[in-house]
């Protein structure tokens, strides 16, 4: 009998949460851009169950052996992992991935890893010296779109409408695999708009020099802010009205004649211009640091906004996903896009952005040329134990010697594709739930509530089902610390992993289970 399939095998999963299964990896693909990088790859992972009955010649089912001589069947599947941290790690990461390659350094002399972004070409050198693979570099571009694509018909709530202050803030959409026509807008140093009409038919468009590095750099120069980041927590705090000239200002009320409303900017930074005629005038005092940054921010995304609805609109299109290191799932910068679109386009074009739109260049890169990664053949799911939510990413220390704050995907392969239910009426609109937690504030609390204190009966129950394991105990303690944890998480961002169901939250058990070798304790 293999010994995998007996229940005294089964061992603690690694302590390491990161990089996990890195000892299986099988290919790499990485994708570095001046700020980020995204290293993807794909491993495979052993899930077991436990076989209850077993069947007789004639068909007829017998119970299986008593609990002293149960046995598990050991199944093969697939799994993609993505792990996104700041560019300045990037030696520390590769360190540390090349350490833990345990069962797969040898096999990886003489492969190549898949690689794009712009530090490709400058860290060809490393790459190859950490990681003994040759580079393959794949131009950006067209990695992204077929980042984007892959996500698109492939992960549920992947896409969404992003409404400040509404209710729910966001609307996810349906994972639907007729996405084609649709524009791309990839927001990083400069803007580039490529429109996708097929899998492997895309053009670029058009774009604009103004993009995230004129937030950066005009940034730079107007405050004491030097970080991306730090910017965008600037410009969170600040007041554009102080700054920018208003309608009002010019007019006093409504321009009505034109359908202009009063607080609707009519020239960016437009009251600093009198500032130096003024000797009474003390820039620094009338304008502070957050009011700059919030009007520059407001400057720039509603003229890509405006450029990207002109585009839309010319090209007869009415989806337009935005991405790009400009966003980074920004509830600020979403808001001024939004509105920037819905504003030029008299609500014909609809803004969406994406949930994963930080790995787009990393999925695609990987995809090109994994042959077992066929995403036509198969279906994918997101794996919730494995994977960072959207707002604010689950903070894990990556390196025992130097913490290295990372975000990450990790995306499971079905060995079969699913395909929409024949029998349903509008297949590409259903819901399969009756609530929805996102926007229900009471049923939300009440369901978080009932998981947390029903999460005791899971343990139990994950024990007994292995009542010969020498450490089914200590998996389960950690299944409830993590459960728990992801639990009080989602009391404060709902919105993580797409629409928050009684569905999601049931499927966040089985994946968490799943990760501490409890696959089937039912």
């Amino acid at each position: 009998m293999d010994t995998q399939s007996h229940p005294k095998s089964i061992e603690l999963p690694d302590t390491v949460e990161v990089f996990g299964n890195l000892k299986n990896a099988k290919r790499f693909a990485i994708d570095i851009g001046g700020s980020l990088t995204k290293i993807a790859y794909y491993s495979t992972v052993s899930h077991r169950r436990v076989i209850y009955e077993t069947e007789k010649e004639d068909g007829q089912s017998l119970q299986s052996a008593d609990e002293d001589h149960r046995v598990y069947e050991v199944s093969e599947g697939a799994r993609l992992h993505f792990v996104k941290f700041e560019t300045k790690y990037i030696e520390s990461c590769l360190d540390f991935v090349q350490v833990n390659l345990v069962n797969t350094r040898d096999k990886m002399i003489g492969k190549s890893i898949k690689a794009t972004g712009g530090g490709a070409y400058k860290y060809t050198e490393l790459l190859q010296q950490k990681l003994g693979l040759s580079v393959d570099k794949e131009d950006e571009m067209s990695c992204l779109i077929k980042g984007c694509n892959f996500l698109l018909k492939n992960i549920s709530d992947e896409a969404f409408m992003y409404q400040r202050h509404g209710n729910p803030e966001y609307k996810f959409q349906t994972a639907d695999p007729n996405i084609f026509p649709y524009l791309l807008v990839n927001i990083g140093s400069g803007v580039s708009i490529m429109k996708v009409e097929s899998e492997g038919s895309y053009e670029r468009i058009g774009g604009t020099a103004t993009g995230g590095g004129t937030f950066w750099g005009l940034g730079s120069l107007l405050t004491k802010a030097k970080e991306f980041d730090e910017l965008l927590e600037l410009a969170e705090k600040g007041d554009h009205r102080n700054v920018d000239m208003l309608v009002r200002d010019i007019y006093g009320g409504d321009y009505k004649m034109l359908g202009l409303p009063g607080d609707l900017i009519a020239s960016s930074f437009g009251k600093a211009m009198h500032c130096h005629k003024d000797r009474n005038f003390n820039a620094d005092t009338q304008f502070s640091e957050a009011d700059l940054a919030r009007s520059l921010l407001f400057t720039i995304s509603n003229d890509i906004g405006q450029v990207a609805s002109l585009y839309a609109m010319m090209h007869k299109l009415n989806k337009v996903y935005f991405g790009g290191y400009f966003l980074r799932n920004h509830p600020l910068s979403m808001h001024t896009v939004s509105f920037s679109i819905n504003y030029w386009s008299r609500g014909q074009v609809q803004a969406l952005f994406l949930r994963h739109e930080g790995y787009l260049g990393a999925i695609g890169a990987f995809l090109k040329g994994a042959e077992e990664c066929d995403a036509d053949k198969y279906s994918w799911l997101e794996n919730y134990a494995g994977s960072s939510g959207l707002c604010s990413p689950i903070p894990i220390q990556v390196l025992s010697t130097q913490g290295v704050p990372v975000d990450q995907l990790e995306i499971d392969r079905w060995e079969s594709a699913v395909a929409y239910c024949p029998l349903l009426c509008d297949p590409a609109n259903y819901v399969p739930d009756t609530v929805d937690l996102t926007q229900d504030t009471e049923a939300r609390e009440y369901w978080l509530q009932c998981f947390e204190e029903s999460v005791d009966k899971f343990v139990s129950r994950a024990i007994s089902s292995q009542p010969h394991s020498l450490t089914a105990k200590e998996r389960a303690s950690k299944f409830k610390e993590k459960y728990v944890s992801r639990l009080y998480y989602l009391k404060h961002q709902p919105f993580a992993y797409g629409n928050l169901s009684v569905r999601s939250l049931l499927d966040t058990i089985e994946h968490c289970m799943k990760e501490f070798d409890f696959p089937d304790p039912y």
